[in-house]
Protein backbone atom coordinates (compact mmCIF):
# COMPACT_ATOMS: atom_id res chain seq x y z
CA UNK A 1 0.00 0.00 0.00
CA UNK A 2 1.48 2.99 -0.99
CA UNK A 3 0.47 6.51 0.14
CA UNK A 4 1.51 9.77 -1.72
CA UNK A 5 1.55 11.59 1.70
CA UNK A 6 4.38 8.69 3.09
CA UNK A 7 7.89 8.93 1.75
CA UNK A 8 10.36 6.55 3.22
CA UNK A 9 13.81 7.33 4.21
CA UNK A 10 15.97 7.21 1.15
CA UNK A 11 18.45 4.05 1.39
CA UNK A 12 21.72 4.36 0.87
CA UNK A 13 23.39 1.36 -0.78
CA UNK A 14 23.49 -1.96 1.63
CA UNK A 15 21.02 0.13 3.94
CA UNK A 16 20.43 -1.05 7.23
CA UNK A 17 17.25 -2.37 8.83
CA UNK A 18 14.38 -0.07 8.30
CA UNK A 19 10.61 -0.67 9.19
CA UNK A 20 7.55 0.31 7.49
CA UNK A 21 3.86 1.42 9.40
CA UNK A 22 2.68 -2.00 10.34
CA UNK A 23 0.14 -2.26 7.80
CA UNK A 24 0.55 -5.65 6.47
CA UNK A 25 2.07 -7.31 9.74
CA UNK A 26 4.79 -9.27 10.31
CA UNK A 27 5.53 -11.41 7.63
CA UNK A 28 6.41 -8.47 5.51
CA UNK A 29 8.36 -6.50 8.03
CA UNK A 30 11.69 -8.38 7.57
CA UNK A 31 11.77 -7.20 4.11
CA UNK A 32 10.97 -3.52 4.63
CA UNK A 33 13.18 -3.38 7.72
CA UNK A 34 15.90 -3.36 5.27
CA UNK A 35 15.57 0.65 4.26
CA UNK A 36 14.46 2.25 7.59
CA UNK A 37 17.01 4.23 10.22
CA UNK A 38 19.25 6.38 7.57
CA UNK A 39 16.96 9.78 7.81
CA UNK A 40 16.58 9.28 11.82
CA UNK A 41 18.00 10.39 15.30
CA UNK A 42 18.52 14.05 13.92
CA UNK A 43 19.44 16.30 16.78
CA UNK A 44 17.67 19.62 16.49
CA UNK A 45 18.77 22.82 17.79
CA UNK A 46 22.25 21.69 17.97
CA UNK A 47 25.36 24.12 17.30
CA UNK A 48 26.28 25.26 13.59
CA UNK A 49 28.37 22.58 12.28
CA UNK A 50 32.21 24.24 12.69
CA UNK A 51 35.86 23.27 10.81
CA UNK A 52 37.46 20.92 13.21
CA UNK A 53 40.77 22.15 14.93
CA UNK A 54 41.72 18.90 15.47
CA UNK A 55 44.03 18.06 12.91
CA UNK A 56 44.16 21.05 10.75
CA UNK A 57 47.08 20.04 8.62
CA UNK A 58 46.03 15.87 8.25
CA UNK A 59 42.70 17.77 7.07
CA UNK A 60 44.23 19.42 4.47
CA UNK A 61 46.67 17.16 2.94
CA UNK A 62 43.83 14.67 2.31
CA UNK A 63 41.66 17.54 0.58
CA UNK A 64 44.42 18.35 -1.89
CA UNK A 65 45.38 14.70 -2.36
CA UNK A 66 41.92 13.60 -3.14
CA UNK A 67 41.53 16.76 -5.45
CA UNK A 68 44.53 16.18 -7.35
CA UNK A 69 43.41 12.48 -7.97
CA UNK A 70 40.07 13.66 -8.88
CA UNK A 71 41.38 15.91 -11.85
CA UNK A 72 43.82 13.48 -13.11
CA UNK A 73 41.14 11.41 -13.83
CA UNK A 74 38.87 13.75 -15.27
CA UNK A 75 41.33 15.14 -17.28
CA UNK A 76 43.22 11.81 -18.77
CA UNK A 77 41.38 8.64 -18.31
CA UNK A 78 40.82 6.53 -21.16
CA UNK A 79 37.00 6.93 -20.88
CA UNK A 80 35.16 10.01 -20.37
CA UNK A 81 33.67 10.04 -16.56
CA UNK A 82 30.94 11.66 -14.67
CA UNK A 83 33.34 13.17 -12.13
CA UNK A 84 30.94 14.73 -10.29
CA UNK A 85 29.41 10.47 -9.49
CA UNK A 86 32.83 9.78 -8.61
CA UNK A 87 33.14 12.40 -5.80
CA UNK A 88 29.78 10.91 -4.24
CA UNK A 89 30.71 8.07 -4.73
CA UNK A 90 34.32 8.12 -2.89
CA UNK A 91 32.46 10.29 0.17
CA UNK A 92 29.75 7.84 0.71
CA UNK A 93 32.46 4.97 1.04
CA UNK A 94 34.48 7.63 2.87
CA UNK A 95 31.34 7.89 5.49
CA UNK A 96 30.81 4.31 5.87
CA UNK A 97 34.23 4.13 7.68
CA UNK A 98 32.98 6.42 10.43
CA UNK A 99 29.58 4.07 11.17
CA UNK A 100 26.38 2.93 9.79
CA UNK A 101 24.60 5.86 10.01
CA UNK A 102 26.86 8.91 8.81
CA UNK A 103 24.94 9.35 5.61
CA UNK A 104 25.75 11.85 2.41
CA UNK A 105 22.22 12.60 0.70
CA UNK A 106 22.80 13.84 -3.18
CA UNK A 107 21.27 16.83 -4.45
CA UNK A 108 18.33 14.51 -6.64
CA UNK A 109 17.37 12.55 -3.72
CA UNK A 110 17.53 15.15 -0.84
CA UNK A 111 13.87 16.72 -1.34
CA UNK A 112 12.46 12.89 -0.83
CA UNK A 113 15.07 12.07 2.11
CA UNK A 114 13.52 15.51 3.82
CA UNK A 115 9.76 14.36 3.13
CA UNK A 116 10.08 11.63 5.84
CA UNK A 117 10.34 13.60 8.56
CA UNK A 118 8.04 16.97 7.25
CA UNK A 119 4.76 17.27 8.21
CA UNK A 120 2.96 18.53 4.99
CA UNK A 121 3.95 18.14 1.36
CA UNK A 122 2.18 20.06 -2.00
CA UNK A 123 0.50 17.04 -4.23
CA UNK A 124 -3.20 15.53 -5.05
CA UNK A 125 -3.40 13.50 -1.98
CA UNK A 126 -4.11 10.08 -3.25
CA UNK A 127 -3.37 6.35 -1.89
CA UNK A 128 -1.96 4.34 -4.80
CA UNK A 129 -0.48 1.28 -5.28
CA UNK A 130 0.61 -0.88 -8.32
CA UNK A 131 -1.33 -3.80 -9.40
CA UNK A 132 0.38 -6.01 -12.67
CA UNK A 133 1.81 -2.61 -13.55
CA UNK A 134 -1.00 -0.38 -13.45
CA UNK A 135 -1.51 2.47 -10.92
CA UNK A 136 -4.55 1.63 -8.83
CA UNK A 137 -6.01 4.25 -5.99
CA UNK A 138 -6.90 3.01 -3.07
CA UNK A 139 -8.11 5.57 -1.29
CA UNK A 140 -8.11 8.97 -2.06
CA UNK A 141 -7.83 11.63 1.15
CA UNK A 142 -10.58 12.85 2.63
CA UNK A 143 -11.21 16.45 1.63
CA UNK A 144 -8.51 16.73 -0.40
CA UNK A 145 -7.82 17.66 -3.86
CA UNK A 146 -8.02 14.19 -5.47
CA UNK A 147 -11.24 13.51 -3.81
CA UNK A 148 -12.98 16.60 -4.58
CA UNK A 149 -12.07 15.75 -8.26
CA UNK A 150 -13.60 13.00 -7.86
CA UNK A 151 -11.33 10.33 -7.82
CA UNK A 152 -12.60 6.72 -6.20
CA UNK A 153 -11.36 3.62 -4.72
CA UNK A 154 -10.25 1.41 -7.75
CA UNK A 155 -9.68 3.91 -10.08
CA UNK A 156 -6.68 2.76 -12.14
CA UNK A 157 -4.62 5.89 -13.57
CA UNK A 158 -3.80 5.16 -16.93
CA UNK A 159 -1.75 8.54 -17.68
CA UNK A 160 -0.10 11.74 -15.71
CA UNK A 161 -0.54 15.09 -18.29
CA UNK A 162 -0.54 13.03 -21.34
CA UNK A 163 2.56 10.66 -19.99
CA UNK A 164 1.73 6.94 -19.73
CA UNK A 165 2.05 5.42 -16.32
CA UNK A 166 0.13 1.68 -17.14
CA UNK A 167 1.78 -1.29 -18.40
CA UNK A 168 5.11 0.56 -18.73
CA UNK A 169 7.02 -0.59 -15.02
CA UNK A 170 6.68 2.82 -13.70
CA UNK A 171 8.32 2.94 -10.01
CA UNK A 172 6.44 4.25 -6.74
CA UNK A 173 9.16 7.23 -6.69
CA UNK A 174 8.15 8.09 -9.88
CA UNK A 175 4.74 8.54 -9.76
CA UNK A 176 5.01 10.49 -6.54
CA UNK A 177 7.33 12.49 -8.42
CA UNK A 178 4.44 12.99 -11.02
CA UNK A 179 1.69 13.64 -8.38
CA UNK A 180 3.06 16.24 -6.44
CA UNK A 181 4.07 19.87 -7.88
CA UNK A 182 3.59 23.13 -6.40
CA UNK A 183 0.23 24.23 -4.59
CA UNK A 184 -2.45 25.30 -7.51
CA UNK A 185 -0.59 23.96 -9.88
CA UNK A 186 -3.15 21.36 -12.18
CA UNK A 187 -2.52 17.62 -13.64
CA UNK A 188 -4.39 15.81 -16.02
CA UNK A 189 -5.17 12.41 -14.98
CA UNK A 190 -6.55 9.97 -17.43
CA UNK A 191 -8.25 7.73 -15.55
CA UNK A 192 -9.86 3.84 -16.30
CA UNK A 193 -13.51 3.47 -13.76
CA UNK A 194 -14.78 0.16 -13.57
CA UNK A 195 -17.54 -0.96 -15.79
CA UNK A 196 -17.35 1.63 -17.68
CA UNK A 197 -16.10 1.22 -21.09
CA UNK A 198 -14.15 4.54 -22.10
CA UNK A 199 -11.59 6.42 -19.76
CA UNK A 200 -12.39 10.13 -18.42
CA UNK A 201 -9.84 12.66 -17.76
CA UNK A 202 -9.75 14.16 -14.14
CA UNK A 203 -8.12 17.75 -13.59
CA UNK A 204 -6.89 18.14 -10.24
CA UNK A 205 -5.51 21.17 -8.25
CA UNK A 206 -2.78 20.39 -6.21
CA UNK A 207 -3.29 22.01 -2.73
CA UNK A 208 -1.02 21.04 0.50
CA UNK A 209 -1.69 17.76 2.17
CA UNK A 210 -1.03 16.63 5.64
CA UNK A 211 1.77 13.86 6.22
CA UNK A 212 0.26 12.60 9.43
CA UNK A 213 3.08 10.32 11.62
CA UNK A 214 0.23 10.03 13.72
CA UNK A 215 -1.19 6.31 11.92
CA UNK A 216 -4.35 5.56 13.93
CA UNK A 217 -5.88 7.26 17.54
CA UNK A 218 -8.92 5.53 18.47
CA UNK A 219 -10.45 3.39 21.92
CA UNK A 220 -9.54 -0.30 22.69
CA UNK A 221 -12.66 0.20 25.29
CA UNK A 222 -14.04 2.36 27.03
CA UNK A 223 -11.20 3.24 29.08
CA UNK A 224 -8.20 2.58 27.12
CA UNK A 225 -6.92 4.38 24.27
CA UNK A 226 -4.68 3.18 21.48
CA UNK A 227 -2.45 5.53 19.60
CA UNK A 228 0.18 4.25 16.60
CA UNK A 229 2.82 6.74 16.09
CA UNK A 230 5.32 6.00 13.28
CA UNK A 231 7.56 8.34 13.20
CA UNK A 232 8.62 11.37 15.03
CA UNK A 233 8.31 14.25 12.04
CA UNK A 234 8.22 18.14 12.38
CA UNK A 235 4.05 17.46 12.94
CA UNK A 236 4.57 14.31 15.72
CA UNK A 237 4.53 16.18 18.92
CA UNK A 238 1.44 18.45 17.70
CA UNK A 239 -0.63 15.45 15.93
CA UNK A 240 0.07 13.53 18.94
CA UNK A 241 -1.36 15.93 21.81
CA UNK A 242 -4.32 16.52 19.70
CA UNK A 243 -4.88 12.48 19.52
CA UNK A 244 -4.22 12.28 23.63
CA UNK A 245 -7.17 15.27 23.73
CA UNK A 246 -9.50 13.29 21.34
CA UNK A 247 -9.12 10.50 23.47
CA UNK A 248 -9.20 11.82 26.76
CA UNK A 249 -12.96 13.29 25.56
CA UNK A 250 -13.49 10.00 24.90
CA UNK A 251 -12.88 8.96 28.77
CA UNK A 252 -9.27 7.28 27.88
CA UNK A 253 -7.76 6.13 31.74
CA UNK A 254 -5.19 4.16 30.07
CA UNK A 255 -2.65 4.29 27.10
CA UNK A 256 -1.26 2.27 24.89
CA UNK A 257 1.50 4.00 22.23
CA UNK A 258 2.55 1.80 19.88
CA UNK A 259 5.73 2.82 18.31
CA UNK A 260 6.43 -0.56 16.40
CA UNK A 261 8.77 -0.24 13.28
CA UNK A 262 9.08 3.54 13.94
CA UNK A 263 12.48 4.51 12.84
CA UNK A 264 13.35 8.15 14.61
CA UNK A 265 13.60 11.65 13.77
CA UNK A 266 13.42 14.35 15.41
CA UNK A 267 14.95 14.00 18.68
CA UNK A 268 13.18 16.95 20.25
CA UNK A 269 9.68 15.92 19.40
CA UNK A 270 10.39 12.78 20.84
CA UNK A 271 11.57 14.41 24.35
CA UNK A 272 8.24 16.42 24.19
CA UNK A 273 6.45 13.82 23.52
CA UNK A 274 7.91 11.93 26.53
CA UNK A 275 7.68 14.58 28.22
CA UNK A 276 3.45 14.04 28.46
CA UNK A 277 4.06 11.27 30.73
CA UNK A 278 6.91 12.27 33.13
CA UNK A 279 6.31 14.32 36.55
CA UNK A 280 8.31 16.79 37.67
CA UNK A 281 11.83 17.54 36.65
CA UNK A 282 13.35 14.14 35.48
CA UNK A 283 15.99 13.62 32.63
CA UNK A 284 14.84 12.05 29.35
CA UNK A 285 18.17 11.49 27.24
CA UNK A 286 21.60 13.44 27.38
CA UNK A 287 24.08 13.47 24.19
CA UNK A 288 27.57 13.42 24.39
CA UNK A 289 29.78 14.00 21.49
CA UNK A 290 33.76 15.24 20.92
CA UNK A 291 34.36 17.68 23.52
CA UNK A 292 31.18 19.27 24.90
CA UNK A 293 29.92 21.24 21.63
CA UNK A 294 27.57 18.57 21.07
CA UNK A 295 26.87 17.63 24.49
CA UNK A 296 22.90 18.29 25.96
CA UNK A 297 20.31 16.93 28.42
CA UNK A 298 17.10 17.27 28.40
CA UNK A 299 14.85 17.06 30.97
CA UNK A 300 10.82 17.05 31.57
CA UNK A 301 9.50 20.53 32.30
CA UNK A 302 5.71 20.63 30.86
CA UNK A 303 2.66 19.46 32.92
CA UNK A 304 2.02 16.84 30.72
CA UNK A 305 -1.65 15.57 29.58
CA UNK A 306 -1.21 12.16 30.56
CA UNK A 307 1.75 11.91 33.82
CA UNK A 308 -0.48 9.18 35.78
CA UNK A 309 -2.26 6.12 34.51
CA UNK A 310 -1.33 2.98 33.27
CA UNK A 311 0.76 3.20 29.91
CA UNK A 312 2.02 0.66 27.90
CA UNK A 313 4.60 1.01 25.25
CA UNK A 314 4.96 -1.09 22.46
CA UNK A 315 7.97 -1.93 20.32
CA UNK A 316 9.82 -4.41 18.34
CA UNK A 317 12.85 -4.85 16.18
CA UNK A 318 12.21 -1.86 13.80
CA UNK A 319 11.70 0.73 16.62
CA UNK A 320 15.01 2.49 16.75
CA UNK A 321 16.54 5.97 17.40
CA UNK A 322 14.27 8.68 18.85
CA UNK A 323 11.01 5.98 19.99
CA UNK A 324 14.14 4.32 21.63
CA UNK A 325 14.60 7.41 23.78
CA UNK A 326 11.47 7.88 24.67
CA UNK A 327 11.13 3.81 25.52
CA UNK A 328 14.40 4.15 27.65
CA UNK A 329 13.12 7.06 29.10
CA UNK A 330 9.61 5.73 30.51
CA UNK A 331 11.46 2.66 31.29
CA UNK A 332 14.11 3.86 33.74
CA UNK A 333 11.59 6.02 35.38
CA UNK A 334 9.20 3.38 35.82
CA UNK A 335 6.18 5.13 34.17
CA UNK A 336 5.55 2.44 31.27
CA UNK A 337 5.08 -1.06 30.69
CA UNK A 338 7.82 -2.06 27.62
CA UNK A 339 6.08 -4.84 25.51
CA UNK A 340 7.17 -6.37 22.84
CA UNK A 341 10.39 -7.01 21.71
CA UNK A 342 14.31 -5.75 21.99
CA UNK A 343 14.70 -2.93 19.85
CA UNK A 344 16.78 -1.63 16.92
CA UNK A 345 20.03 -0.46 18.80
CA UNK A 346 20.60 2.51 17.33
CA UNK A 347 21.79 5.56 19.32
CA UNK A 348 23.91 7.78 17.43
CA UNK A 349 22.69 11.48 16.34
CA UNK A 350 23.51 13.01 13.15
CA UNK A 351 23.59 16.77 12.39
CA UNK A 352 22.06 17.28 9.10
CA UNK A 353 24.97 19.79 7.34
CA UNK A 354 23.42 21.40 3.80
CA UNK A 355 26.30 21.59 1.31
CA UNK A 356 26.46 24.04 -1.17
CA UNK A 357 25.26 21.78 -4.04
CA UNK A 358 21.88 20.81 -2.64
CA UNK A 359 23.01 17.83 -0.98
CA UNK A 360 23.14 16.98 2.48
CA UNK A 361 25.45 15.85 4.82
CA UNK A 362 24.14 13.53 8.20
CA UNK A 363 27.14 13.25 10.54
CA UNK A 364 27.06 11.15 13.31
CA UNK A 365 27.91 14.28 16.04
CA UNK A 366 27.24 12.30 19.41
CA UNK A 367 26.02 9.02 21.20
CA UNK A 368 22.87 9.50 23.48
CA UNK A 369 21.94 7.88 26.42
CA UNK A 370 18.81 7.12 28.66
CA UNK A 371 18.91 8.67 31.90
CA UNK A 372 19.68 5.74 34.49
CA UNK A 373 23.45 6.05 31.11
CA UNK A 374 22.38 3.21 29.34
CA UNK A 375 23.59 3.61 25.59
CA UNK A 376 21.35 2.06 22.95
CA UNK A 377 23.43 1.44 20.22
CA UNK A 378 24.49 -1.76 19.25
CA UNK A 379 28.19 -2.81 18.08
CA UNK A 380 29.30 -2.04 14.52
CA UNK A 381 32.98 -2.91 15.14
CA UNK A 382 32.50 -5.99 12.76
CA UNK A 383 32.29 -3.75 9.99
CA UNK A 384 29.09 -2.69 8.05
CA UNK A 385 27.81 -6.00 6.39
CA UNK A 386 27.96 -7.73 9.69
CA UNK A 387 25.91 -4.55 11.52
CA UNK A 388 23.02 -5.06 8.11
CA UNK A 389 22.43 -8.18 8.91
CA UNK A 390 22.37 -7.97 12.82
CA UNK A 391 18.49 -8.76 12.35
CA UNK A 392 18.41 -11.41 10.50
CA UNK A 393 21.11 -12.94 13.00
CA UNK A 394 18.89 -12.10 15.60
CA UNK A 395 15.88 -14.45 14.09
CA UNK A 396 18.68 -17.08 13.49
CA UNK A 397 19.51 -17.22 16.71
CA UNK A 398 15.67 -17.69 17.54
CA UNK A 399 15.58 -14.18 19.57
CA UNK A 400 12.00 -13.35 18.29
CA UNK A 401 10.49 -16.57 19.26
CA UNK A 402 12.52 -16.67 22.70
CA UNK A 403 13.64 -14.48 25.53
CA UNK A 404 15.62 -16.17 26.51
CA UNK A 405 17.90 -16.73 23.28
CA UNK A 406 19.08 -13.06 24.62
CA UNK A 407 21.90 -12.32 26.27
CA UNK A 408 23.73 -8.72 27.92
CA UNK A 409 26.72 -8.52 29.36
CA UNK A 410 26.88 -7.73 33.00
CA UNK A 411 28.97 -4.74 32.48
CA UNK A 412 25.70 -3.23 31.00
CA UNK A 413 23.82 -3.31 33.70
CA UNK A 414 21.81 -0.53 34.86
CA UNK A 415 19.46 0.14 37.58
CA UNK A 416 15.61 2.00 36.68
CA UNK A 417 14.36 4.69 39.30
CA UNK A 418 12.81 1.79 41.65
CA UNK A 419 15.85 -0.22 41.33
CA UNK A 420 14.73 -2.64 38.46
CA UNK A 421 17.59 -4.01 36.21
CA UNK A 422 17.97 -3.06 32.74
CA UNK A 423 20.80 -3.52 30.21
CA UNK A 424 22.49 -1.13 27.63
CA UNK A 425 24.63 -2.14 24.15
CA UNK A 426 22.13 -3.23 22.16
CA UNK A 427 18.25 -1.50 22.30
CA UNK A 428 15.67 -1.66 25.05
CA UNK A 429 14.84 -4.88 25.87
CA UNK A 430 10.86 -4.81 26.60
CA UNK A 431 9.68 -5.61 29.86
CA UNK A 432 7.16 -8.01 29.08
CA UNK A 433 8.31 -10.15 25.95
CA UNK A 434 5.94 -10.97 23.16
CA UNK A 435 7.30 -13.38 20.40
CA UNK A 436 6.57 -13.02 17.17
CA UNK A 437 3.63 -14.97 15.85
CA UNK A 438 4.65 -16.89 12.60
CA UNK A 439 2.15 -19.82 12.72
CA UNK A 440 0.15 -18.54 9.75
CA UNK A 441 2.59 -16.93 7.40
CA UNK A 442 2.63 -19.78 4.77
CA UNK A 443 5.22 -20.18 1.86
CA UNK A 444 1.27 -19.40 -0.10
CA UNK A 445 0.27 -15.94 1.96
CA UNK A 446 3.57 -14.84 1.56
CA UNK A 447 3.23 -15.44 -2.81
CA UNK A 448 -0.40 -14.11 -2.53
CA UNK A 449 1.48 -10.46 -0.74
CA UNK A 450 3.98 -10.52 -2.94
CA UNK A 451 1.69 -10.45 -5.46
CA UNK A 452 -0.49 -7.83 -4.19
CA UNK A 453 -3.61 -9.97 -5.03
CA UNK A 454 -4.73 -9.81 -0.83
CA UNK A 455 -5.37 -5.89 -1.63
CA UNK A 456 -6.53 -5.70 -5.55
CA UNK A 457 -8.95 -8.63 -4.03
CA UNK A 458 -10.42 -6.74 -1.58
CA UNK A 459 -10.34 -3.55 -3.66
CA UNK A 460 -12.30 -5.29 -6.37
CA UNK A 461 -15.15 -6.68 -4.09
CA UNK A 462 -15.27 -3.22 -2.05
CA UNK A 463 -16.03 -1.90 -6.23
CA UNK A 464 -18.39 -4.63 -6.08
CA UNK A 465 -20.68 -4.29 -3.16
CA UNK A 466 -19.58 -0.30 -2.05
CA UNK A 467 -23.42 0.49 -2.05
CA UNK A 468 -24.32 -2.03 0.39
CA UNK A 469 -20.69 -1.84 2.50
CA UNK A 470 -21.37 2.15 2.90
CA UNK A 471 -25.04 1.68 3.36
CA UNK A 472 -24.05 -0.51 6.56
CA UNK A 473 -22.06 1.20 9.66
CA UNK A 474 -18.50 -0.02 10.34
CA UNK A 475 -19.64 -1.35 13.84
CA UNK A 476 -21.96 -3.25 12.02
CA UNK A 477 -19.79 -4.22 9.98
CA UNK A 478 -16.77 -5.17 12.36
CA UNK A 479 -18.80 -7.27 14.15
CA UNK A 480 -21.03 -9.19 11.18
CA UNK A 481 -18.81 -9.57 8.38
CA UNK A 482 -17.38 -12.53 7.17
CA UNK A 483 -14.70 -13.23 3.86
CA UNK A 484 -16.63 -16.69 3.20
CA UNK A 485 -15.20 -19.78 1.97
CA UNK A 486 -16.79 -18.96 -1.48
CA UNK A 487 -14.72 -15.78 -1.50
CA UNK A 488 -11.07 -17.38 -0.26
CA UNK A 489 -11.77 -19.87 -3.23
CA UNK A 490 -12.40 -16.76 -5.84
CA UNK A 491 -8.84 -15.37 -4.12
CA UNK A 492 -7.10 -18.83 -4.73
CA UNK A 493 -8.54 -18.78 -8.41
CA UNK A 494 -7.35 -15.31 -8.70
CA UNK A 495 -4.51 -16.66 -7.64
CA UNK A 496 -3.68 -19.23 -10.11
CA UNK A 497 -4.46 -17.54 -12.89
CA UNK A 498 -1.67 -15.31 -11.82
CA UNK A 499 0.91 -18.06 -11.94
CA UNK A 500 0.74 -19.05 -7.99
CA UNK A 501 -0.47 -22.85 -8.02
CA UNK A 502 -3.32 -24.17 -5.41
CA UNK A 503 -1.56 -25.06 -1.99
CA UNK A 504 -4.56 -26.74 0.19
CA UNK A 505 -2.28 -27.05 3.21
CA UNK A 506 -0.62 -24.04 2.97
CA UNK A 507 -4.18 -22.14 2.26
CA UNK A 508 -5.87 -23.48 5.29
CA UNK A 509 -2.73 -22.47 7.64
CA UNK A 510 -3.00 -18.92 7.04
CA UNK A 511 -6.92 -19.35 6.53
CA UNK A 512 -7.48 -16.64 9.22
CA UNK A 513 -4.71 -14.06 8.65
CA UNK A 514 -5.86 -14.20 4.82
CA UNK A 515 -9.96 -13.38 5.99
CA UNK A 516 -8.20 -10.66 8.59
CA UNK A 517 -6.43 -9.09 5.85
CA UNK A 518 -8.74 -9.03 3.03
CA UNK A 519 -11.60 -7.86 5.83
CA UNK A 520 -9.07 -5.18 7.02
CA UNK A 521 -8.67 -3.43 3.65
CA UNK A 522 -12.46 -3.67 2.46
CA UNK A 523 -12.98 -1.90 5.51
CA UNK A 524 -10.13 0.61 4.76
CA UNK A 525 -11.65 0.94 1.22
CA UNK A 526 -15.17 1.29 2.62
CA UNK A 527 -14.71 3.56 6.36
CA UNK A 528 -10.86 5.01 6.32
CA UNK A 529 -7.98 3.56 7.98
CA UNK A 530 -9.03 3.73 11.60
CA UNK A 531 -11.76 0.83 10.49
CA UNK A 532 -8.30 -0.72 8.81
CA UNK A 533 -6.70 -0.62 12.04
CA UNK A 534 -9.54 -2.19 14.35
CA UNK A 535 -10.08 -4.57 11.95
CA UNK A 536 -6.54 -5.42 12.15
CA UNK A 537 -6.30 -5.94 16.01
CA UNK A 538 -7.81 -9.04 15.60
CA UNK A 539 -5.05 -10.65 14.61
CA UNK A 540 -2.83 -8.80 15.93
CA UNK A 541 -1.23 -10.65 19.10
CA UNK A 542 1.03 -8.07 20.21
CA UNK A 543 -1.37 -5.59 20.60
CA UNK A 544 -3.44 -8.08 22.52
CA UNK A 545 -0.97 -8.62 24.85
CA UNK A 546 -0.43 -4.60 25.49
CA UNK A 547 -4.32 -4.53 25.79
CA UNK A 548 -4.42 -7.18 28.71
CA UNK A 549 -1.15 -5.55 30.26
CA UNK A 550 -2.83 -2.20 30.48
CA UNK A 551 -6.09 -3.46 31.59
CA UNK A 552 -4.71 -6.18 34.07
CA UNK A 553 -1.98 -3.41 35.87
CA UNK A 554 -4.48 -1.97 38.04
CA UNK A 555 -2.79 1.22 38.13
CA UNK A 556 0.41 -0.18 39.33
CA UNK A 557 2.13 -1.90 36.13
CA UNK A 558 5.37 -1.77 36.94
CA UNK A 559 4.61 -3.78 40.66
CA UNK A 560 6.36 -7.39 40.03
CA UNK A 561 7.46 -7.11 36.76
CA UNK A 562 11.36 -8.58 35.87
CA UNK A 563 13.56 -7.60 32.78
CA UNK A 564 13.19 -10.81 30.64
CA UNK A 565 16.93 -11.79 29.58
Amino acid sequence: MTDESTVAPVPRPAAEPAAAPRNTRAQIRQPLLLALVLACGILVGANPFRASEQNPDGTARGYLKFKEILSYVDRDYVDSVDAEALSDYAITRMLERLDPHSVFIPARQQQQASAFLQSDFDGVGVEFNLFHDTVTVVSPLSGGPAELAGLQPGDRILAVDGVAVSGVRISTEQMFGKLRGPRGSSVQLLVQRRHQSKPMTVAVNRNRIPNSSVDVAYMLDNETGYIKVSRFASGTYDEFKQALGDLRRQGLTRLVLDLRGNPGGYLDRATKLADEFISGTKKLVYTEGKGDQYDTQTYSRTLGEFEDGPLVVLVDEGSASASEVVAGALQDHDRALVVGRRTFGKGLVQQPIALNDGSELRLTIARYYTPSGRSIQKSYRSGAEAYEKELTRRMQHGEYFHADSIHFADSLRYRTDRGRTVYGGGGIMPDLFVPRDTSAYSAYYTRLQSHNLIREFALNFFQDHRDELEAMRFEQFNTSFRISDTQLQALTVKANHDGIPNDVAGLRRCTALLRNQLKAHIARSAYGKTAYYQVLREQDHELQQAFHAVTDGNGSLMQGITLKQ
